[in-house]
């Protein structure tokens, strides 16, 4: 997957950060190269069409987890810094340069003057200060409020241990001026400001319309487009922000994203040329779909497993859960369901950053039947009642579903049921626990094993199996501290092996692959590792 890295241009910004130079504020050259080589594109209509999959949750930045969400919040909001579509690097947004104290514990960024709300009202470091103190407050109960703790005192405040946010390492300087205090250095700190959960939200009209804020009527965003319609089920609609501080860069002028689910249906507009842009392709026209020359695939940097649901029977005892991890064998997944070059995986995190995962719990349908005789089902003990695998609607998840219980089935003597649900739904009972085993992602949100690995934290809001373990967050916060790179990564691996080896609440299944449908009208799109595609940069020509 480090063939979208470029390290070198990686360690020549960490040099100008530790020295603390700041980036230039007129374009510079990296931008230059992101723009259309002529004014052809002024003959076309800049009116993007494109399938986001699912019907969005929310489009508040503090309370968004899924990736169908997070690209509609990545046109509506923008943080501090934002990514740079090709590398990944963080770039300047909101603030047009920040310094770094020699010590890499103070963070110092300067807004734009030009930096605005929708409404046309200034955005200042005031509203950034507001916003991530909402989003570390226990009551917004934002499943990323974690991604702020590497602020100082920032995760007292939300468990509670610290009454006062200005205890909080976070000030205001002045109208134009955030300075951040971290507790350790925190070498992907520029990544987290640029992601969705510190993106500044407008507290005057929260405060106003509580849950209703981000409705069509009453929303106000800071980023390149501001949303015009929501309907539900059907559409959701943006238009270039006049008042966006880069609004000259924009291309776009409309937006539309459709929630459709159902990808056959998004193949089939994509063919009739309604929609330029799908993510994911039907699972069932997979030979037909890779002869398209508008078929792109490309590293991702994200796992596909199973949560179990830890606090109920039988998958309180790691046993049972150790043996359906090692029940099947997930080399038929990806060769014979999936087709598109996703690779099996036992283990939790990808290799990124220098770390190489364990090898984690390989397919032994021998070992398997002997932990559940251990755990007390099967010959001789009781039988193994039928479970249900829960996932959201797709034609994908169906199919692993299907393959991974017939796998069960045949090599077990272990029946089980199916479930699907909307995403909204799937959303809430996967949060409340309302499961047995289910279907689950994790995307990368920044390159260092951190992103995948406090995941599964005990305060973590993303967790959702019901597991925790003391030295498994003893560790995670060991890493947090530990400055030299190999033994770290050496904390790493015995966390992962903990976690998939040995208590096992979730079942690595395979590494993703972006799979898309992108027309060739379509400028401005790259592959990168993470499937970040900011529509800042993003145009259309005939």
């Amino acid at each position: 997957m480090s063939h979208f890295h470029r390290p070198h241009r990686l360690l020549f910004s960490f040099f100008l950060f530790a020295v603390g130079l700041a980036f230039a504020a007129e374009m510079p050259e990296w931008k230059k190269a992101l723009s259309p080589p002529d004014d052809g594109w002024k003959q076309t209509r800049q009116h993007f069409f494109f399938n986001n999959g699912a019907e969005p949750e929310t489009l508040d930045p503090a309370i968004v987890t899924g990736v169908p969400e997070a690209r509609l919040v990545e046109a509506l909001f923008e943080g501090l810094v934002s990514p740079d579509p090709v590398t990944l690097e963080p770039r300047p947004a909101v603030a047009e340069r920040w310094e770094i104290s020699d010590d890499r514990l103070v963070y110092t960024f300067f807004l734009r003057e030009t930096a605005r709300w929708s409404d046309g009202k200034p955005l200042t470091a005031t509203d950034f200060l507001l916003s991530w103190e909402r989003a570390l407050a226990p009551a917004t109960a934002s499943s990323y409020s974690y991604q702020l703790f590497p602020i100082r005192n920032a995760q007292p405040f939300n468990e509670g241990k610290i009454a006062t946010f200005s205890e909080v390492g976070i000030e205001v300087l002045d109208a134009r001026t955030l300075k951040v205090t971290l507790e350790a250095p925190c070498p992907y700190f520029l990544d987290l400001v640029g992601f969705h959960t510190l993106f500044p939200v407008p507290m005057a009209i929260v405060k106003e319309h509580g849950d209703r804020w981000v409705r069509a009527e009453n929303i106000v965003s800071n980023g390149p487009f501001k949303l015009d319609r929501w309907d539900p089920r059907q559409q959701v609609t943006m238009s270039r922000n006049p008042h966006y501080w880069d609004r000259d860069f924009v291309k776009l002028d409309m937006v539309t994203a459709y929630p459709y689910d159902d990808l056959d249906t998004a193949y089939r507009l994509f063919l009739q040329g309604k929609i330029h842009y799908m993510d994911g392709v039907p699972v069932g026209k997979i030979e037909e779909v890779r002869r398209h020359p508008d078929y792109v695939v490309s590293p991702y940097l994200g796992i596909y497993f199973y949560r179990f649901n830890t606090t109920k029977p039988p998958f309180d005892d790691a046993r049972v859960r150790r043996a359906l991890s090692m029940g099947f064998d997930r080399g038929i997944i990806t060769d014979q369901v999936l087709k598109a070059g996703q690779q099996p995986a036992a283990y939790l995190c990808p290799p990124v950053a220098g770390y190489q995962p364990v090898d984690g719990l390989r397919y032994d349908r021998d070992e398997a039947r002997r932990l559940l005789r251990e755990a007390g089902y099967g010959e001789g003990g009781k039988p193994f009642p039928t479970i249900e695998i829960l996932y959201n609607t797709l034609e994908a998840h169906k199919k692993v579903a299907e393959a991974i219980a017939q796998q069960w089935k045949r090599n077990l003597d272990v029946e089980v049921s199916l479930r699907n649900s909307e995403w909204k739904v799937y959303l809430a009972d996967q949060e409340s626990l309302n499961y047995q085993i289910c279907r689950a992602s994790w995307i990368g949100d920044y390159l260092d094993p951190n992103t995948f690995f406090d995941l599964f934290a005990k305060e973590s809001g993303n967790n959702r199996t019901g597991w925790s373990n003391p030295q498994y967050d003893a560790w995670l916060q060991a890493t947090q501290t530990e400055s030299d790179h190999q033994s770290r990564m050496r904390i790493f691996r015995q966390m992962e092996t903990l976690l998939v080896e040995e208590e096992c609440p979730i079942m690595p299944i395979y590494l993703y692959v972006c799979q898309s449908m992108v027309s060739e009208r379509l400028c401005g799109w790259y592959p990168n590792i993470r499937d970040r595609h900011p529509l800042h940069y993003v145009w259309l020509e005939e």
